[in-house]
């Protein structure tokens, strides 16, 4: 009767090890899972986190482009629009040149036809060799005067191509600018959502607000943005003279 207790007892001890021994294999299980899932959650962040980066360069990199193609674009049809006034008024120049010649050789034609009909007249017709004469020579200064007209035509639009480079510069700067206080106003914020005591989270809230202040600046125009029209529009000082030429589309007067 005592061995059949001893032995009893020994088999209940051996379930009792059986199952501690199955509750330590179940939990070092569990803790084994645990890790893989965490393991495999890290490298499914990381991953996620690389292409989203990945995202943003090739975003970036494509508004960049963007912009450079819009810059020549506008710079070739400045160029375009340069070109054809200079042409238009080199065209008309001649034009007027060839017309007026035209007209004072016909005028001198029919002088020397009447003069040839009437000899008494070669007095008169002395004044008229004279006037046609002077008539080269007005249209020789026409001439001169329509080409200086053309090439300062050709400076102004030369200008206005500049000024409207110098501002783009200046616009693409004020970009940046704005975008990099963007940046550091998310970043602050993130670090003032996540500070521990109440000295870092007034720092933070101090150069968050300064932040602020300067993008308003940037807003306002405080940037460094210079003035696309030249001089200011008061303030001392008189008005230029317009020199444009009639019906110019790139005229600064109008």
């Amino acid at each position: 009767m005592s061995e059949q207790k001893e032995s009893s007892v020994l088999f209940s001890l051996k379930e009792l090890m059986n199952l501690e021994e199955d509750r330590i294999k179940t939990e070092e299980a569990q803790k084994a899972a645990a890790a893989a899932a965490a393991e495999k959650a890290r490298v499914e962040a990381e991953r996620a986190a690389r292409e989203a980066e990945e995202l943003r360069i090739r975003t970036e990199e494509e508004r960049r482009r963007n912009e450079e193609r819009r810059a020549r674009e506008e710079a070739a049809r400045l160029e375009a629009i340069r070109q054809a006034e200079i042409e238009k008024a080199r065209v008309e120049a001649e034009q007027k040149a060839r017309l007026e010649a035209m007209a004072a050789q016909q005028h001198h034609e029919r002088s020397l036809a009447a003069l040839q009909q009437d000899e008494s007249k070669k007095k008169l017709r002395k004044l008229l060799i004279g006037g046609a004469v002077a008539s080269v020579l007005v249209i020789g200064g026409v001439t001169i005067a329509a080409v200086k007209s053309a090439q300062e035509n050709e400076a102004r639009i030369a200008a206005e191509a500049a000024r409207a480079r110098e501002l783009e510069e200046a616009n693409k700067r004020l970009e940046a600018q704005f975008k990099e206080s963007e940046s550091k106003m998310s970043g602050l914020r993130d670090q003032l959502a996540t500070a521990k005591d109440e000295a870092t989270r007034l720092s933070l809230q101090k150069q968050l607000e300064q932040e602020q202040q300067k993008q308003e600046q940037l807003r306002r125009g405080g940037g460094g943005r210079p003035a696309a029209g030249g001089p200011p529009a008061s303030g001392g000082g008189t008005k230029a003279p317009c020199n444009c030429a009639p019906g110019d589309p790139l005229c600064s007067c109008l």
